[in-house]
C-alpha cells in the first residue's frame, strides 16, 4: 500500500531543476590558510538549510586540504548547529593532536548572517588513522539480506515541495519498510542507493554523503507531511576497495527509540558488493 501512493503521485514531479554533480562543487573549492570556502547551489539544499550529508562531506574535504589527505577518515562527529543558507560558507579547520597512527581535527562550519555577521553553523570532529599491522584475525561483518532485490525495488520519486532537493541526486530504492508520511508500521527502512553522478568523488565523500541520504524511519509513522531535522550525527567509516562506480549501495536503518519528538536512529552502509563502508548513529528532530 506505501509503495502505491507514493507511486501513485509521481506524476506530480516537475521538470527537475539544473543539477551541479559533487564533483564541480569540490573543484570550485578555495583553500586559504587554515579556511576552505565553498558554494552551493539550490539542488543540494533539504528545506531552508543545506543538506547534512553534503555538509559533512565538505568539511571532510576542508580537512584534508589543510591536515593532510595521506590517512583515511575512521570516524566523524557532526553537530548541526544552524542552518546553512545558498550564500558562500566557510570552514575553519584546526589540527587537535597528531600522533604517530592517529590524526584529530576540528572543523568549524561558518557563515556571514544578513547583518554581516559570522555565525556557528556546524562543528565536526574528525578522526583519521593510518592502518596497522595487528596479530588479531580481521573481523567483517556479513551483510544481512532484505526482503527486495534491488531490480525489483520501488524507486524513490523527486516530488517537488515534498522530497528534498538533494534528492535529485540520487537513485533511492525502497527494499524493505514503508517510505515517508504513509503510516506504515515499521521503525526501519533498507533503501539501495547510489548517486546519479558520482564521477571524480572517492569512495570516502560518497560513504559519507550516502549514510545521511535516507530520512529517518519515524517518518514512516506519520501518516501527513512533517519536517525532521538531524541535530547530531556520530558516523564509523570502514575503508573499502574496488566499489563498482555504478553498483547500487545499500543503507539499513532503525529507529531504536522515539519520544517527545526526537528520533534516535541507527544505519549500516554497504558498498554495492557487501563490505560494511559506515555505521552510525543520529539524534533527528521531528515536528510531527
Amino acid at each position: 500500500m506505501a509503495h502505491r501512493s507514493i507511486a501513485k503521485v509521481a506524476d506530480m514531479s516537475s521538470q527537475l531543476t539544473a543539477t551541479t554533480p559533487l564533483a564541480s562543487l569540490l573543484a570550485a573549492r578555495r583553500a586559504e590558510a587554515h579556511r576552505v570556502t565553498f558554494r552551493v547551489t539550490e539542488d543540494w539544499q533539504q528545506g531552508r538549510t543545506l543538506f547534512g550529508g553534503l555538509l559533512s562531506a565538505l568539511s571532510v574535504q576542508a580537512m584534508r586540504d589543510v591536515c593532510g589527505a595521506d590517512w583515511p577518515l575512521r570516524a566523524l562527529q557532526t553537530n548541526f548547529v544552524g542552518p546553512v543558507s545558498l550564500a558562500p560558507f566557510q570552514v575553519e579547520v584546526s589540527l587537535l593532536r597528531q600522533g604517530k597512527n592517529v590524526r584529530q581535527v576540528k572543523a568549524t562550519v561558518l557563515q556571514a548572517d544578513a547583518q554581516g555577521q559570522e555565525q556557528v553553523c556546524g562543528i565536526l570532529l574528525g578522526v583519521f588513522g593510518t592502518g596497522r599491522s595487528s596479530e588479531i584475525a580481521t573481523r567483517r561483518p556479513t551483510q544481512p539480506p532484505v526482503a527486495v532485490a534491488a531490480e525489483t525495488a520501488t524507486s524513490l520519486p523527486y516530488l517537488p515541495g515534498l522530497t528534498p532537493n538533494f534528492t535529485q541526486h540520487l537513485d533511492f530504492r525502497l527494499a524493505e519498510g514503508a517510505f515517508p508520511f504513509t503510516g506504515g508500521g515499521d521503525w526501519l527502512t533498507r533503501y539501495h542507493l547510489r548517486m546519479k553522478d558520482s564521477a571524480g568523488v572517492d569512495n570516502e565523500l560518497i560513504a559519507i554523503i550516502l549514510a545521511d541520504a535516507g530520512p529517518t524511519p519515524a517518518l514512516s509513522q506519520a501518516k501527513n507531511f512533517a519536517p525532521a531535522s538531524s541535530v547530531s550525527w556520530a558516523l564509523e567509516l570502514r575503508p573499502v576497495t574496488k566499489v563498482d562506480p555504478e553498483g547500487l549501495w545499500r543503507l539499513d536503518q532503525d529507529t531504536i527509540a522515539y519520544d517527545e519528538g526526537y528520533a534516535n536512529d541507527r544505519a549500516h552502509l554497504w558498498t554495492p558488493d557487501g563490505q560494511l563502508a559506515a555505521f552510525g548513529y543520529q539524534v533527528v528532530a521531528v515536528y510531527a
